[in-house]
């Protein structure tokens, strides 16, 4: 970027404009004279290229004054070099993709209205690896750790509820998630828990796994998602149509408060898709990454480019009014 130090001094610019009409008049009243016998032989002579050449040293001192000008208004090249630090924090989201999960108390259901916000989670992180894990009655991670955020969300596009046996295995689906950030170098590693059941099903715990993260050091947030009371969830009639009962919801906020104080973490509930945007905007404040900023900013100044110029204009008016052209004083 090229700025002036001293830009006011560019005002004297406009001093060139008096020079160049006091050059004109002076052409038109003419110069200096010598005394003949007679003009007619001048009259008659043919014009030269030194006639019309007769004005170049005039332009030549005209932009070497305007150099000279413009080297007083100290131009600078400014550069600015700005160098990011980021200190991003490993996060991996296990979200649970049982049965129940396609109950509708949430718009379209719960599961549609999780993966949508996490979704817009996803995509607002910066700085940071993603990494995904989906469970029901087992558990398995369909994206690795990763700073690839389109990765991550074709991942997350694609879960459905069903490709796995049903259940809820929520200490299964924490320990795969655990597993994911065992080897990560991140000071900050985060595991997003969410799920709207009891555990049922898996070979570990949920406080087992809690303990695990614990250990590693790893924070889990955990998110129950539910309206509160009865809700419609999913089943087959006599004749395999889907159809909505009116159930309890069951969720063990009991394990999950105790899983998110273990590790430092804090729990959530979700009784609808808007809270559920809230909770995620609230994980986003608590778990900022770290990013640095520095600027380096050098001048390059110009002024001596300009002054060469002029003196090199000046120099070739000198050759060509006393040289080339010859002229009388």
């Amino acid at each position: 970027m090229k700025i002036f130090a001293n830009p006011n001094n560019l005002w004297l610019l406009l001093l060139l404009i008096g020079y160049i009409g006091y050059y004109i008049l002076r052409v038109r009243l003419g110069g200096p004279s010598i005394r003949i016998s007679s003009a007619e032989g001048v009259r008659k002579a043919p014009l030269t290229w030194r006639f019309f050449a007769r004005h170049i040293p005039f332009v030549l001192r005209l932009a070497a004054l305007a150099c000279i000008i413009v080297a007083m208004a100290r131009p600078q090249r400014v550069n600015e070099n700005q160098t990011t630090q980021t200190e991003g924090i490993d996060i991996v989201i296990a979200m649970d993709v049982s049965g129940s999960m396609l109950a509708r108390d949430f718009e379209p259901d719960r599961l549609s209205a999780a993966k949508d916000v996490a979704a817009d989670f996803i995509a607002g992180r910066v700085g940071d690896r993603m990494g995904l894990v989906v469970f029901a009655g087992e558990a398995y991670s369909p994206s690795p750790l990763t700073a690839n955020k389109n990765e991550v969300q074709t991942a997350l596009a694609k879960v459905r509820s069903g490709v796995i046996e049903d259940g809820t295995a929520i200490g299964n689906g924490l320990a795969t998630a655990i597993n994911r950030l065992r080897e990560s170098q991140s000071k900050s590693k985060v595991v997003i828990l969410l799920t709207d059941g009891v555990n049922n099903s898996g070979v570990i715990s949920p406080l087992m796994a809690a303990d695990i993260a614990m250990d590693l050091g790893i924070k889990v947030y955990t998110i129950g998602v539910g309206k509160n009371g009865m809700a419609p969830y999913p089943a087959y009639d006599m004749f395999g149509q889907l159809v909505f009962q009116q159930m309890p919801v069951e969720i063990d906020e009991e394990t999950l408060t105790e899983i998110s104080e273990k590790t430092n973490g804090k729990y959530f509930r979700a009784t609808d898709k808007q809270t559920l945007k809230e909770i995620y905007k609230e994980i986003d404040t608590l778990e900022k990454s770290k990013i640095e900023v520095q600027n380096q900013i050098t001048i390059d100044e110009l002024y001596l480019i300009w002054v060469l110029v002029a003196f090199a204009l000046l120099a070739l008016e000198w050759l060509i009014d006393n040289v080339l052209l010859k002229r009388l004083p």
